[in-house]
């Protein structure tokens, strides 16, 4: 791998888009820095979630980070909000430029 590249983790978090305000103060308390919201649809154990109507809504946030801030952020979440809320998070191993950024 080039020198240039320098191993972080994505951390992947589907949810309810009433969990925005929380999810974000969740990032903003563990110092995550790089992060993108999408609003999506899709199927879940809970069932379809099509955005047709306001309580429907489903975002995706994803985060670029060191791996131990993607851990503590799955953890909160985890234990804050998986058991009330439909939450899917996964990690991923990325690589990125200009590492002072994440």
């Amino acid at each position: 791998m080039n020198n240039k590249h320098h191993p972080k983790t994505k951390l992947t978090l589907v949810a309810e888009a009433a969990l925005e305000p929380r999810l974000l103060a969740e990032l903003k308390r563990h110092r995550a820095h790089v992060w993108t919201i999408s609003e999506i649809r899709g199927a879940f154990p809970e069932g379809e979630r099509d955005g047709d109507w306001e309580a429907n809504r489903t975002i995706e946030i994803k985060v670029i980070c060191e791996p131990a801030v993607a851990e503590a952020i799955a953890d909160a979440v985890l234990a804050k909000y998986a058991a009330d809320y439909s939450v899917v998070m996964y990690f991923s191993a990325v690589s990125v430029l200009r590492a002072e950024r994440y």
